[in-house]
């Protein structure tokens, strides 16, 4: 069976005990750490801050990625690098040159990807699958967790599904990522999923339960 990675989105996390959350994020097996950062302007609200993120890194024996929302990233990559992050997500519309933003992180050692937000097409990035590891189709409007679903980001899988080869990237779902989904489009070919209120981080927020749950699964449509 292909490696599918569950990425719990720490901002749907306690933060009254952020490393209790990331011990028992750890023991339910997580593969992925996420980690959201919103300025305000690329999007609406405002997600973690650098002392979490940098607190977060330094804990966890897992990798850990960085979803940016915020406009002109490229002035902060090396900030991010610094916290001992292993992969950063940038929306290529929040920088006017995105390719060197990410041909900057790619530099830095680090894994570079790209964010397509449900108004922005496949065409509007492909050049841009060149230089990125991994590619993420967002399910839902970027920014806040607990939105609806919209189905047609679907369809932008099935073109990246196609093109996967060639370029060599892998691709992941953020937003209302639920049991149904990430079974359905895992066995399609998508490999990394953040799971936030939809499939983990919902109820009693009992976290082995929950992925264990998903990963039983997953084992059961294969």
């Amino acid at each position: 069976m292909r490696k599918i990675n569950l990425c719990p989105s720490m901002m749907c996390a306690n933060y009254g005990n952020l490393d209790r959350e990331v011990e028992l994020l750890e023991k339910a097996g997580s593969d992925i750490l996420h980690l959201d950062v919103m300025d305000g302007n690329y999007v609406p609200y405002f997600g973690m801050g650098m002392q979490d993120i940098q607190h977060i890194c330094r804990i966890t024996s897992l990798k850990t990625e960085v979803h940016l929302m915020i406009e002109n990233p490229m002035r902060y990559i090396g900030l991010f690098a610094d916290c001992g992050v292993d992969i950063i997500y940038i929306h290529p519309e929040s920088e006017y040159h995105a390719i060197t933003t990410l041909q900057k992180i790619e530099e830095m050692g680090l894994e570079a990807g790209i964010v397509i937000n449900p108004g922005t097409s496949v065409g509007y990035i492909q050049e841009l699958l060149n230089v990125v590891d991994r590619v993420m189709v967002m399910g839902v409007n970027p920014g806040q967790a607990g939105q609806l679903y919209l189905p047609y980001a679907e369809n932008k899988i099935e073109q990246l599904l196609k093109l996967k080869d060639a370029y060599r990237f892998s691709i992941g779902m953020d937003g209302a990522c639920n049991l149904e989904r990430i079974c359905r489009l895992g066995k399609k070919g998508v490999e990394n999923f953040v799971l936030g209120t939809a499939a983990l981080f919902y109820g009693d927020m009992n976290y082995m339960e929950h992925m264990e749950r998903i990963k039983k699964a997953l084992e059961e449509t294969g």
